[in-house]
């Protein structure tokens, strides 16, 4: 499988080749993106980036005055560095540059107005499992962007997961909040099942054990069972009267998982807010 060639861009800026950043360069030069055309800005680069780009012939933090307007911009710097970032970068943006952002609680006006001349900008929300290709974004585009640019936001995005595109902006919060911050839930999930397990008796590295298969062959069940919504994955494997049942009770209830997930989702979406600007 390979990025369309209409679909790639002439040149890229990574600005910020952190742990997402490197994991969507990884997804690009896997699906057929030459290093040739990708440069990296990053300030403290890890020795396995730097040896990665020079594997590819990717350009690493070369002289700013090398470095010409790209056809894409992507931001994957910390949102707290954009301030401090924003003046080298605004030589960056040519007319045809389409600023792509990954930056959490950074909205696509907060980018305007640090980076002078950007005008296409794109916002996207996505997760940790793209580092595997597993991942999903949430994404919101302004008006001034392009069918063409469109179409180079969702093959970069798409090289290492889902995209859903969406068509308020205001949505991403609640997308950080549900599949941004997902993953960390799930870990937990399993967290909170191991030391269930222990508590009933299991050695502790058992029921982690236990609890990690479970969890890992439970998503991978429904990865591969998109007929099925997960309400029905669940009803399967629950018989009536039955053990799964007993617990299912607890977990349903009026106090029980809903609720709970409910209140957390909403957590984060008011922290989304408060980090926002």
């Amino acid at each position: 499988m390979s990025l369309s060639e209409t679909a790639l861009p002439a040149s890229l800026v990574l600005v910020g080749a952190g742990r997402m950043g490197a994991a969507m360069m990884t997804g690009w030069l896997g699906m057929g993106m030459p290093g040739a055309s990708i440069t990296v800005l990053d300030p403290s680069p890890q020795d396995e980036l730097v040896a990665a780009c020079k594997y590819r012939g990717i350009a690493l933090n070369p002289p700013a005055d090398s470095i010409g307007p790209p056809e894409v911009l992507v931001l994957a710097i910390k949102p707290q560095m954009l301030d401090a970032a924003a003046p080298a970068l605004t030589s960056l943006i040519g007319p045809g540059t389409l600023v792509l952002s990954i930056l959490a609680g950074k909205r696509i006006g907060d980018i305007a107005s640090r980076l002078a001349g950007a005008s296409a900008i794109v916002r996207a929300m996505p997760n940790t499992p793209a580092a595997i290709r597993r991942g999903i974004s949430g994404v919101a585009a302004n008006s001034a962007v392009t069918a063409r640019q469109r179409a180079l936001a969702q093959a970069l995005l798409g090289a290492v997961g889902k995209v859903e595109w969406l068509d308020d902006e205001a949505l991403i919060d609640a997308v950080t909040a549900v599949s941004g911050s997902g993953p960390a839930y799930v870990f937990y999930l399993a967290e909170c099942l191991a030391r269930a397990g222990e508590a009933a008796g299991l050695p502790a590295d058992l029921a982690m054990r236990l609890a990690r298969a479970t969890v890992e062959g439970s998503s991978e069940l429904m990865h591969r069972s998109p007929e099925f919504e997960p309400g029905t994955l669940r009803e399967n494997v629950t018989s009536p009267g039955g053990t799964t049942a007993a617990a299912l009770q607890v977990l349903m209830g009026d106090e029980g998982m809903e609720p709970l997930m409910r209140d957390a989702v909403a957590a984060a979406l008011r922290r989304a807010g408060e980090l926002s600007g």
